[in-house]
């Protein structure tokens, strides 16, 4: 999750000081990862010393990268304006409208696991171990792991023993933060095959204020085990809202247009080896279901 907030604070930075968005694009290519970690996040592993080093001095300056790096989002800018002409997705208008079902994420090569990241509590010091890797016939992503919930003994952590599988925020041309908009469907539809755990589906959405950066929207995913692979169908309308871990007295429905990613965690507190295989991630307009929301808006001072 602190991959995307830092992506989300970088992008604040450049769309107030847009000037540094062109420096770095023509002299640093790899610079904007270097301002992400000064500007976004001040989170210290506990029992390290802080990083007092100028950002200047993080700075790895290469023109001829910087060029090439140019000549590639003028590639990407191209095409979004192209796919746009098109239609939504770069679609026909006619066919995205009419559209019941598709798929958002598959795994069928390396590129395609370039789009997920995984963490686990060893951000944080614990000994958890996270690992994803092409499936049989590369045709499925296989994530498995160790989960271990030992606690860091650094005087400072309470809780440990989590993994996750998080996908990457979607980037336009020049680093520009797109959303997906998954409003044309109202079910997410996963093709897993897993061990018998339990797992979190959590869907991130872009929020208007800086305090709400936190938001996770989430629901239950339970696999069964087994060498049989399960079709689970999940009802947008059925994600709740969370902050830091804390389940929301007020509840909304998600923001279906502004979605910037989603992920999958564990942390059943059971200790040992996991596995976790993911054929594909889609999404499904499923007209038998008419619920529009499935819990109760909380009302302060009701009248």
């Amino acid at each position: 999750m602190s991959s995307s907030l830092k992506m989300v604070h970088r992008l604040n930075f450049y769309s107030t000081f847009p000037w540094t968005k062109a420096i770095c694009l023509k002299l640093l290519p790899s610079s904007h990862c270097h301002i992400t970690q000064h500007h976004s996040s001040s989170y210290r592993r506990p029992g390290l010393p802080p990083d007092n080093k100028p950002p200047w001095q993080k700075i790895d300056f290469n023109f001829e990268k910087g060029v090439q790096n140019l000549k590639k989002q003028f590639g990407l800018l191209k095409k979004e304006i192209v796919d746009h002409a098109t239609g939504p997705g770069g679609k026909p208008l006619k066919e995205a409208l009419e559209e019941q079902t598709t798929v958002v994420w598959e795994f069928r090569s390396p590129e395609d696991l370039e789009k997920w990241s995984v963490t686990s509590d060893m951000e944080i010091g614990g000994k958890s171990r996270t690992y994803i890797k092409l499936g049989k016939n590369n045709q499925t992503a296989f994530f498995y792991g160790t989960l271990n919930s030992e606690v860091p003994r650094d005087g400072e952590t309470r809780y440990s023993g989590y993994c996750a599988l998080r996908s990457k925020p979607l980037m336009g041309a020049f680093y520009r933060k797109l959303c997906y908009d998954w409003s044309n469907f109202n079910t997410l539809h996963l093709r897993v095959r897993g061990d018998g755990r339990p797992w979190m589906v959590n869907v991130i959405h872009d929020t208007y204020f800086t305090n709400q950066k936190d938001d996770l929207y989430s629901y239950f995913l339970y696999t069964r085990g087994g060498p049989y692979w399960e079709d689970v169908k999940i009802p947008f309308s059925k994600f709740f809202l969370s902050s830091r871990g804390r389940i929301q007295d007020e509840q909304y429905p998600l923001l279906l247009d502004k979605i910037s990613a989603l992920g999958l965690t564990l942390g059943d507190k059971a200790d040992g080896p996991f596995q976790l295989e993911i054929d594909f991630i889609g999404l499904c307009n499923d007209r038998a279901h008419d619920e529009e929301f499935a819990y109760e808006k909380y009302k302060r001072n009701p009248q």
